[in-house]
């Protein structure tokens, strides 16, 4: 149960090497925001929180991300991390996530192993997003809401931390060109604010000394 993290030097991580990780404490990356013409010091930013879970499989480390349906009003189609807004009786960002993944794809908070949190990343569709990172490990089973979900996959952790795979794209959005990260996976093409956090979370683990 490996990764490769690809940076000035090559670290080999596990399991233990993130745990150990998120016990110190974040490092210098953690102010990085999100898209790049979000107010971050908007109040009105609704708060949500995604979890990003790494399985532990056998192999290797892997990431899980899930599918929207093309039924959902927004954001319909695209890849992203089990999660939503919070609600009122949410008791923190971790909470939302852990209630949003149960919701969305029905994994039990007994497989989850929460680490920690990575600075909140504001999208410029109105969010400040808490990302949620975590240890899963199989066997486990899903559930997924037809409405909200229509598959889950997974990517090896270290396809996710190169930064090869780091793409930088342009389009227009609500008519001003804006940039992007995007991750292509085979035919999964992962982009926007979850590509954008992968990228945190790839800078907050390339900070470690």
């Amino acid at each position: 149960m490996r990764a490769t993290l690809r940076h000035e030097l090559t670290i080999e991580l596990d399991a233990e090497w993130l745990r150990r990780r998120f016990r110190a404490g974040r490092g210098a990356s953690s102010g990085v925001a999100g898209d790049a013409d979000a107010d971050a010091t908007d109040a009105a930013l609704k708060p949500a929180a995604v979890l990003i879970p790494i399985v532990l499989r056998p192999e290797e480390l892997t990431v899980l991300f899930t599918r929207r349906t093309t039924r959902l009003r927004s954001h319909s189609g695209q890849v992203s991390f089990p999660g939503g807004r919070a609600e009122a009786h949410d008791a923190s960002p971790e909470a939302t996530a852990l209630r949003e993944t149960r919701e969305e794809i029905g994994l039990a908070e007994q497989s989850i192993e929460i680490l920690g949190r990575l600075a909140d990343y504001c999208t410029r569709t109105g969010y400040r997003v808490a990302p949620v990172v975590a240890l899963v490990a199989p066997p486990f089973d899903l559930h997924l809401d037809a409405h909200e979900v229509e598959e889950v996959f997974e990517v090896p952790l270290s396809f996710l931390l190169d930064p090869a795979n780091h793409e930088r794209h342009a389009r227009v959005f609500q008519g001003r060109e804006v940039e992007y990260t995007a991750m292509p996976y085979g035919p999964h093409y992962i982009w926007g604010a979850t590509a954008g956090m992968l990228v945190n979370f790839y800078r907050e683990l390339a900070a470690t000394r």
